[in-house]
């Protein structure tokens, strides 16, 4: 008796889907995924689903397929996500603590970093206060603010001769 293969489809008692209807639907899941998520996440997923889809309704065999998805996706993952990245999320806004950086400000207590001590005045308020380094620095020194973490100002020594009064 010869060997004969059975198509999963009549094993099963399904009709085979046409892949058209496949890469329709796998187009409009990625475009529905896209538009429920506020990054890009699937965009690149849909065009190469559609690039598929268009393949299909060619007669495009179905490895060529697959082939137009993994390539289209991967090109345009590849080519529009670091453009992507640099323009959606990179707008930072500026407090009104921002103003502080580069100013001068007093020592109100020891700075020291082993200690979790220190704190400064600065702009009229009393900071938390670090330095990058781990120096220590005393009551009433003039410190120059270099940067914010947190709740926290990070200060050091100005340059000599740049000294400046709070």
């Amino acid at each position: 008796m010869p060997f004969t293969v059975i198509p999963a489809a009549v094993i099963w008692g399904v009709e085979a889907v046409p892949m058209t209807v496949v890469w329709g639907a796998a187009a409009v899941i990625f475009i529905a995924v896209e538009a429920a998520t506020v990054g890009l996440a699937s965009i690149w997923f849909a065009i190469g689903s559609v690039c598929a889809l268009i393949a299909a309704m060619l007669g495009a065999p179905l490895w060529l397929q697959i082939i137009w998805f993994v390539l289209i996706s991967a090109v345009t993952l590849v080519l529009t996500r670091p453009l992507a990245k640099k323009y959606i999320n990179s707008k930072s806004e500026a407090t009104n603590a921002d103003r502080i950086i580069g100013s001068s400000c007093r020592v109100t207590e020891r700075i020291d970093n082993l200690s979790a001590t220190g704190a400064v005045s600065a702009d009229g308020k009393i900071w938390t206060a670090r330095t990058p380094d781990g120096s220590i620095i005393e009551p009433g020194a003039i410190v120059l603010v270099r940067e914010i973490q947190g709740v926290k100002l990070i200060v050091s020594l100005p340059d000599a001769g740049r000294a400046e009064a709070p």
